[in-house]
């Protein structure tokens, strides 16, 4: 390590706990930062210096950039590591961070505003060759007859998006074209109302597609590989459940053909750092869709399959290292399956924060879980309701479900409710574990469950 020697770790949980242990494994001294909800969080019991910037509300506290910065000024950190969430894709903060004199762990200011932009982003893609849904043209236009007209070359069903931000935020399935225009304005005002920008787009909605998305690392210097490709497909209204690498039915040749354009598109826009393109893949074809500009949840499952340590390299480019990893050595072994572990109701998915009484985490071949709980944690409910991320290896996809049954069972968590039985149920549903699922297949299982438990 050249300049970083004291990393601000800018988040909270699991990952905050992630990046800890990794600043640590390389020596590097480490601050955590921690909202008045937050104090008991274990990460921050680990960290050489912990500074309280705020109350339980993320606006006054994780999302308050100048209590952030002003943590690393005090603390004389010399790099930022914002994690995934909060302001880890926010383009003021990167730049922020910079201006200030810190070493901010992710891509340039300019590429997160590039790639924040979806329509931006696409016509970059377009550019790069990689391949994109149809769709419209950029940011829809006020003309309703000009929108009716665009929806008519793309083909019905089409699908509104806001052009910042995601979540399912803005996002709308119009059929016909009878409901077109005021679904468009439907999706503007949420649009603006959630990220104070009411443009939206369009796009071909693909009925039954697959969410796979690629990994990728770049230094900024010219260099990149990719890491392969996930599975995000089991999906609840656009938030992911379960994740998976290698993604079932997808082949070598595929994986090395749209791999290879992901890299040459981040040395097209001079990418730094981890980053993934998210695609839709349906009857054998990809779509790109957006690009995220940071380490995301699921990345544990790439790291397994790959034994590359994302938040090192992340660390290493941030530094300035040159790239050292070259694409054939990049070796694919085995399949790795992420279960999230949220403190919400297995059913009505109602979020359920409290006091952790009993707590037993899982172990066993090929088992890792990510969490920052223990017996006598209390889950604030200020926050998202995740809180850890089971995963498991195995030597193919069987196996790897095989051990993630066994991994459910074990775990033991209670005084809360968590989605432990969901996963539980969804590790034995036949079309999962036949690897045939898409974005759509889990919201018509919890249906099924719904009618059955009634």
């Amino acid at each position: 390590m050249k300049q970083i020697k004291k990393i601000l770790i800018a988040n909270r949980g699991e990952i905050a706990l992630r990046i800890l242990r990794c600043c640590r494994e390389l020596g590097i001294r480490t601050v955590a930062i921690y909202s008045t909800a937050d104090r008991e969080q274990k990460h921050v019991a680990l960290a050489d210096e912990a500074v309280c910037i705020g109350p339980p509300q993320a606006g006054r506290s994780y999302l308050n950039m100048a209590a952030i910065i002003s943590a690393a000024e005090v603390t004389q950190a010399d790099a930022i590591h914002p994690g995934y969430g909060f302001l880890s894709e926010n383009a003021d903060f990167a730049e922020s961070v910079e201006k200030s004199g810190f070493i901010f762990i992710g891509p340039k200011p300019e590429t997160i505003r590039l790639m924040g932009s979806k329509t931006n982003a696409k016509a970059e893609m377009i550019a790069a060759g990689v391949p994109c849904v149809p769709g419209s043209d950029g940011v829809l236009p006020d003309d309703d007859d000009a929108c009716i007209e665009v929806a008519k070359q793309v083909g019905y069903p089409v699908l509104i998006k806001a052009a910042s931000g995601g979540g399912g935020r803005g996002m709308h399935v119009v059929r016909t074209e009878d409901e077109l225009i005021a679904k468009i304005h439907m999706a503007r005002t949420e649009a603006q109302a959630a990220f104070h920008d009411g443009s939206v787009f369009m796009e071909k909605y693909l009925e039954t597609p697959r969410h796979v998305e690629f990994q990728v690392l770049a230094d900024g210097q010219g260099n990149a590989v990719h890491l392969g490709e996930r599975d995000c497909s089991m999906q609840r209204r656009n938030q992911k459940v379960v994740e998976e690498s290698p993604a079932p039915g997808v082949d070598d040749e595929q994986r090395q053909r749209i791999g290879a354009l992901c890299v040459e598109a981040c040395k097209r826009i001079g990418y730094r750092g981890a980053g993934t393109f998210e695609f839709l893949y349906e009857n054998g074809q990809f779509y790109f869709i957006e690009m995220n500009t940071r380490i995301q949840v699921e990345h544990p499952v790439t790291e397994m399959v790959t034994q590359i340590d994302l938040i090192a390299q992340m660390i290493r480019i941030a530094d300035g290292e040159p790239l050292t990893l070259e694409q054939s050595q990049i070796q694919f072994r085995g399949h790795a399956i992420e279960c999230r572990i949220n403190a919400e109701h297995s059913r009505t998915f109602i979020p359920s924060p409290g006091e952790i009484k009993k707590y037993h985490a899982p172990g066993g071949p090929g088992v890792r879980l990510d969490s920052h709980c223990y017996a006598g944690y209390k889950v604030p409910p200020h926050y998202d309701s995740m809180i850890g991320k089971l995963i498991a290896w195995g030597p193919n996809r069987r196996s790897a479900v095989a051990r993630m049954r066994q991994a459910l069972a074990e775990m033991v968590i209670e005084g809360i409710n968590t989605n432990i039985p969901l996963q539980r149920r969804i590790m034995a549903d036949e079309v999962f574990v036949d690897g045939v699922h898409h974005i759509h297949y889990l919201e018509s299982l919890l249906g099924q469950w719904a009618q059955e438990s009634e």
